[in-house]
C-alpha cells in the first residue's frame, strides 16, 4: 500500500526553526521541523512570554558516534528567541575508530532580533569525537548571547579529558544589508582540543587543562547585550592585579563595602573565585565581548557563569527566567 503523505525532503539529524513576532507584539514560532536524532520541544505560547522557548535535546541524551545534526534558525525582525537543554549534550564513544559525530548550526537574526542560546556544557565520553560549528548572520541591530562550553567527561568514571578529539568553532558575521555588500566576519573563536596519542606534544591533554574540568565561551554582540557586555568588561578591569597594591586602609575598605553592595557582592564572588579555581577574562573584539572562562568542576562553572547573568539581571529582564535555567 502506497502512503499517502508525501516523501519528506529532509535528512536524518535535520532541522529547522523560524521565530516571528504576533501582530500583539508576541514572539512565536512560524514553524519547527526535525528529523531523528535531533528533538525540538517548545511549550506553548503564552500572552506574557518575553521570548520563544525551545529545548534542544537528543534521543537517549545524547549522540552516538557518527550522528549529524544540522539545525538552521531563522529570527524575523524583532523576534526573541531562547534555546536551553534538559541536561548534558553527551557525546558517545564510536564504535570505530575516527568516527565522527557532528553539530552544525546556522542562524539568521534579522533588524531587532535577538537570540539566547545558553545551554548545558558538552560532555565528552572517553574516546569520542566531535565537531562542532555555529555561525550567526547578524544585521546590525540584531542580538546574539551565545555560551559555548563543555567538560572533562564522566568524572564518577575517573574521565578526565579522554576524548580523542573535541572541536568547536562559532562564527559571528555582520550582514551587508545592502545589494553589493559583502558579510563581514566580526569573531571566528576556535577550540581545539586533542587528546589522541598522535598529537604532537609532550604532555597529555588533562595536563595541559591545568586542573580545570569544564572550559567555556561566552559571546555577546548587539545593542540588547551592551549592559551585559560593560558588565563583564567591568568586573574584569575591577580584578586583582599581579603585583598590583591597594593603598586603602583596612578601614577604608571595610567603610566600601558596606556602601557598596556591588563591592559586597565582588568581594564574596572572589572569594568564591579562588576556593573553585575560577579564571577568566573579557575582552571587546570588534565590538562583540569575547568571555573565556575556566573552574575546577563543572558546577563552579556553572555557579560562576550563573551568578554573573544573575546578578547583572538584564538577560532575565529580556527574554525571562526560563533563558536562564541551564546555568542556575
Amino acid at each position: 500500500m502506497n502512503s499517502p503523505f508525501p516523501k519528506s525532503s529532509s535528512q536524518p539529524g535535520e532541522g529547522r526553526i523560524v521565530v516571528k513576532l504576533l501582530p500583539n507584539d508576541i514572539p512565536a514560532l512560524e514553524s519547527v521541523s526535525y528529523q531523528y536524532p535531533l528533538k525540538l520541544i517548545s511549550p506553548s505560547v503564552k500572552a506574557d512570554n518575553k521570548s520563544v522557548l525551545v529545548f534542544l535535546l537528543s534521543y537517549g541524551g545524547g549522540l552516538v558516534g557518527g550522528d549529524q545534526i544540522n539545525l538552521s534558525i531563522d529570527m524575523r525582525s524583532d523576534s526573541r528567541l531562547s534555546i536551553v537543554t534538559q541536561g548534558h549534550t553527551k557525546i558517545f564513544k564510536p564504535l570505530k575508530p575516527d568516527t565522527v559525530t557532528s553539530q552544525t548550526l546556522q542562524v539568521d537574526i534579522n533588524d531587532g532580533a535577538a537570540l539566547c542560546l545558553l545551554p548545558d556544557p558538552v560532555q565528552p565520553f572517553e574516546g569520542s569525537i566531535y565537531e562542532q560549528t555555529q555561525i550567526f548572520k547578524l544585521n546590525s541591530s540584531a542580538s546574539l548571547y551565545l555560551l559555548d562550553w563543555v567538560t572533562h567527561g564522566r568524572a564518577a568514571r575517573g574521565e578526565n579529558w579522554d576524548l580523542v578529539r573535541w572541536t568547536g568553532r562559532n562564527e559571528i558575521w555582520l550582514s551587508g544589508q545592502s545589494s553589493g555588500v559583502k558579510d563581514r566576519l566580526l569573531v571566528r573563536d576556535t577550540v581545539i582540543l586533542d587528546g589522541s596519542p598522535k598529537a604532537a606534544r609532550s604532555k597529555h591533554l588533562r595536563d595541559t587543562m591545568h586542573g580545570h574540568a569544564v572550559f567555556g565561551t561566552l559571546l555577546l554582540r548587539g545593542p540588547l547585550t551592551n549592559s551585559l557586555g560593560n558588565f563583564f568588561l567591568s568586573e574584569f578591569a575591577a580584578l586583582p592585579r599581579l603585583g598590583a597594591r591597594d593603598f586603602r586602609t583596612a578601614k577604608e575598605k571595610e567603610e566600601a563595602a558596606e556602601h557598596s553592595p556591588l563591592e559586597r557582592w565582588r568581594a564574596l564572588r572572589l572569594k568564591k573565585e579562588t576556593q573553585d579555581q575560577v579564571l577568566w577574562s573579557a575582552a571587546n573584539v570588534r565590538g562583540c565581548v569575547v568571555v573565556k572562562f575556566g573552574a575546577a568542576t563543572v558546577e563552579a562553572g556553572r555557579n560562576w557563569i550563573g551568578s554573573m547573568l544573575l546578578y547583572e539581571g538584564s538577560v532575565c529582564d529580556d527574554f525571562g527566567d526560563d533563558a536562564l535555567m541551564c546555568v542556575r
